[in-house]
Order: C-alpha cells, then sequence, then structure tokens
C-alpha cells in the first residue's frame, strides 16, 4: 500500500477506481480508513477515484504528537498536501464524525481545495462535549501521568498503532512524559474551545461562512445525534439535508458498521450532489 512523506510523516493512503473527479473521505475517531474501503468501492464504481488514507495518529501512519495547531487542524494541512502531491486538488471532501469536523475545518482552511463538502455522522450536543474530550485525551493523559509513556502505549488505542507500524513505539517511548501531557492538554483545549456550538469544534459563524455546495446525512446515536446534522444544514447556506430511513437510538454510539445496508443510499446521495458541481448546476 502506497506510502507518502507528508510534512515530516509517513501516510499510508489508497486509491480507489481508474478515472473520474477525486473525492477524500475521511473515517471517524482515530481509526484507520480501512472501514470506510467498501463505502469507497462503491462510490468508484459510479465513475470516481476515492482517496482513502490514515490520518498521523491513526491506522498504519506515523504517530508524532507534536504541533501549535489542534489534531484535526493538523489532519487537514496534512490532507491538503497529499493531495497536492498527487495532483488532486480541487477535491470532493467529506467523512463521518471526527471525519466531518475534519472536511468541514479542511474547507476553512483550504477553501480553494474543495469543490464539495459531503458530510455525515455530524457529532454535535451536549453528550458528545461530555464524552469525546475523555475519549480522545484524557484517559491518555492519566495513563501518562500515572505510568509513563509505557502506561500510554498499553492503551488498546496506542497498541493498536504500534502493532499497524512498529515504529510508532520507538517514537512513543522517546518521548518525555511530561511533554506527551503538555501536548495532549493543548490538544485538549482546542477540542473544547467551542462549547456549546451546535457542532463540536466548529462556531455557527464558521458553518455560515462556507461557500461550496454541501450534503448532510444526519447520524442516530447520542455522539452523532440526528439535531446536529439538522443544525448542521440550517447553518450551511444551500445545503442539502438527507434524511436516511432511521431513527435515533439511545445508545452512546452506533458503530459505523452498523450503516453498511444504508451505503448505497449514502452513495447515491453524494454522487447525486457531485454530478450536479461536475454539470455546474449545483
Amino acid at each position: 500500500m502506497p506510502i507518502a512523506k507528508v510534512r515530516g510523516v509517513n501516510i499510508r493512503y489508497a486509491i480507489y477506481g481508474e478515472k473520474g473527479p477525486m473525492v477524500a473521505l475521511i473515517t471517524g475517531g482515530r481509526r484507520g480508513h480501512d472501514e470506510f474501503v467498501p463505502l469507497a468501492q462503491k462510490v468508484a464504481a459510479e465513475g470516481y477515484r476515492v482517496l482513502l488514507h490514515d490520518r498521523r495518529n491513526t491506522g498504519a501512519s506515523d504517530v508524532l504528537i507534536e504541533g501549535e495547531d489542534g489534531e484535526e487542524a493538523i489532519w487537514t494541512d496534512d490532507l491538503y498536501e497529499l493531495l497536492g502531491q498527487l495532483g488532486e486538488k480541487p477535491a470532493f471532501i467529506g467523512g463521518s464524525s471526527s471525519g466531518a469536523r475534519t472536511s468541514i475545518l479542511f474547507y476553512l482552511r483550504h477553501p480553494d481545495a474543495v469543490k464539495a463538502l459531503l458530510l455525515f455522522r455530524i457529532t454535535g450536543g451536549p453528550h458528545p462535549e461530555a464524552r469525546l474530550p475523555e475519549n480522545y485525551y484524557g484517559q491518555y493523559i492519566k495513563a501518562a501521568e500515572q505510568g509513563g509513556m509505557a502506561a500510554v502505549c498499553d492503551t488498546e488505542q496506542y497498541r493498536e498503532r504500534i502493532a499497524a507500524n512498529p515504529g510508532n513505539k520507538d517514537r512513543l517511548m522517546a518521548m518525555d512524559p511530561k511533554a506527551y501531557i503538555a501536548q495532549m492538554n493543548h490538544w485538549l483545549d482546542i477540542f473544547t474551545a467551542n462549547k456549546g456550538s451546535p457542532i463540536m469544534g466548529v462556531t455557527e459563524a464558521q458553518l455560515r461562512s462556507i461557500k461550496v455546495p454541501a450534503v448532510v446525512i444526519p447520524g442516530n446515536d447520542k455522539t452523532h445525534n440526528s439535531s446536529a446534522g439538522r443544525a448542521a444544514h440550517a447553518l450551511i447556506a444551500g445545503s442539502i439535508l438527507h434524511q436516511l430511513p432511521i431513527t435515533d437510538q439511545d445508545v452512546d454510539l452506533q458503530p459505523y458498521d452498523q450503516w453498511a445496508p444504508l451505503e448505497p443510499e449514502i452513495v447515491a446521495t453524494f454522487v447525486t450532489l457531485m454530478k450536479k458541481v461536475e454539470a455546474g448546476t449545483a
């Protein structure tokens, strides 16, 4: 599988499809790109090329715990550089959950590189605001405080990163635990800065500033509640809201693989917008 050196970090990526416009899709959480392979194959079958990649600190890409910007902003700049290396700007940009947030941030930082936004399983509201900071940062800060970098490496998330890319262990173990804790607290502060916004990590003003075509497909669990998707649609001028035949579930998180039966409808929704954009009628 191809590896690109992006801003000093080895990024694993794959492209599905032989011809057509480029679509970059971003998975949620800190999960690798693999869970989107079936989705990418379906989009590619409609005449597109789909770029999937493991963001830094995810999948089999390098772990690098540093940077003044927030982690998701760093991901946007990495993707911008990767698309540039591939000669594929502008592109359709989209994703689920943290991938949707990253897609929005990508537009805010690099509007010249975006043809349209394909957003689904938007995150927002009090429940994810309470749950995700601990999930993404708090638990790892505690591990470092209690057992140093060895304890960090022994968490499930980092065990997976090391198994996928053994060099990650050396990089992590070379870190001063105090520096790791300081960086994670810095990212945590940025991640929680817009508390109270209907969409995590993005202000209402930023959502209103989006000027490219967009489609929003709401989620259906307490982390990706449908009201967050509807709020995003209301704030992104001219966006399309597509409601899948699902209802909100009283669970913290519905794993993405449970959405597999919905992928044909998701793909059809995305393709409809992308064809209009390519035809100049969106």
